[in-house]
């Protein structure tokens, strides 16, 4: 019951996170989220983060160490890949942060925005994405590549870990069905890309401001 109900408020706070992202990039226009929208949003994110969790849950209960090789890796990666871009663009350092912040302090708060959009992202895809080329810090376009990549990346991560579940499981999964334990995990996460894709097809309040619709981008 407490899982269920964890499980509950962080897909509540990625439901929030995700409409609070919506107003933030198009602040320029009255932004009027539907129901439709909240429902696409709330599975979503419930299919994606659960069936993350449980993958990692199930990876870490037969190699108990590699699981925190997996992790490292993945943060490392989202913390650094912001930093990266931002060294690609040769933007200036952000100095409108506060101004009573010294440089120090400033990197430091960027150390700490970036450590958060990490730990996000080791479990979901970020509603709003870090920019430190940006004044606002938050990257206002549609980026469908970058989506696309996570998504691909993110299956392939997922498929591989629980193929090494399966290969390395112990008797506590005697009486489990492995492999439809494997096949609902997968599907799962396939369930969850198909809401995000209705979202952001059809639901979503500002998807006649696209450039291009997700599946003309795909």
């Amino acid at each position: 019951i407490f899982m269920v109900l964890s499980l509950l408020s962080i897909v509540y706070g990625a439901l929030r996170c995700n409409i609070l992202a919506i107003k933030i990039k198009y602040d320029d226009y009255s932004v009027r989220v539907k129901p439709a929208a909240y429902l696409c949003i709330f599975m979503w994110r419930s299919f994606e983060i659960a069936t993350r969790v449980t993958v990692l849950v199930l990876f870490g209960s037969v190699l108990q160490i590699w699981v925190f090789v997996v992790v490292l890796l993945n943060f490392l990666g989202f913390f650094l890949y912001p930093w990266i871009l931002f060294w690609l663009s040769k933007s200036p350092f952000p100095e409108n942060i506060e101004k009573e912040l010294s440089r120090l302090g400033t990197t430091i708060v960027l150390c700490l925005l970036t450590f958060l959009y990490a730990g996000i992202n080791m479990f979901c895809w970020s509603a709003a994405q870090v920019e430190l080329s940006d004044p606002d810090l938050i990257s206002k376009s549609q980026n469908w590549y970058r989506m696309t990549v996570y998504y691909i990346v993110r299956l392939m991560e997922n498929a591989f870990l629980l193929l090494m579940w399966y290969i390395y499981r112990t008797d506590f999964y005697l009486y489990v069905c492995a492999p439809m334990l494997f096949l609902q995990l997968l599907i799962g996460y396939c369930m969850g890309i198909f809401f995000m894709l209705v979202f952001y097809q059809f639901c979503h309040p500002c998807k006649k401001l696209f450039s291009s619709s997700i599946t003309e981008a795909l």
